[in-house]
This record gives structure tokens, sequence and C-alpha cells, in this order.
């Protein structure tokens, strides 16, 4: 993983509503884009993560746009780096991408 393939475009920071919080995310989204995959993070790999990006970049040089989506608001990070039971806590982390993913009434904002 050299990111010798990495695509080149721009990433916009996206703030997404989820339930109680709002949720960081990085969107990419290329010219004609044929569809998009969605990167949902608890702790230990985050949408900051080399590896993550990395292969959003692949997807994205594929022409998919991407979203790369932290479960886990930064003061609850904090807290799992601490205690790392936030990353194995599957309902509320199942709960926010439910929420995330299809928001009745919520708009994407930067």
């Amino acid at each position: 993983m050299d990111g010798s393939r990495e695509w080149k475009g721009e990433a916009r920071v996206v703030r997404v509503p989820a339930g109680a919080v709002t949720l960081d995310g990085d969107l990419s989204v290329p010219e004609r884009a044929r569809g998009i995959v969605l990167f949902a993070h608890g702790s230990g790999s985050s949408r900051l993560s080399p590896r993550n990006r990395y292969v959003a970049g692949l997807l994205n040089e594929a022409k998919l746009a991407t979203v790369l989506l932290d479960l886990l608001t930064p003061d609850e990070e904090a807290i799992d780096l601490r205690t790392a039971h936030l990353r194995f806590d599957v309902g509320l982390l199942s709960e926010r991408l439910v929420a995330a993913k299809a928001p009745r009434d919520a708009r994407l904002s930067s």
C-alpha cells in the first residue's frame, strides 16, 4: 500500500445526524460516480486511517463514491481509547449506523 494508486480528488467533510448525536464523515464523489460505498467505523479504525483512506481512494478511482463515517463522536472516541468498551458495543454502533444511513428529515451539512 504505497498510496501511488490513490484517487487524488477532493473529499468533503460532512456531519451526519444520527439520533441524538451528529457523526463526522468524509464524502468523496468522483465525476460520473456509479454508486456509493459506506465505510462505518467504531473505534480503533477511524475515517482518518491511512488503510481506510487508501481503500476508499481505490474505490474512487473505480468511479464509486465513498463515505468514511465514524460511528463514535470525538468525546466517545476519547473515552474508548481509555476503556475500549464502546468499540464492542454492537447495539450502539448498529443504532448509529441505521440512524445515519436512513435519517427521515436530516440533511448532510458541511
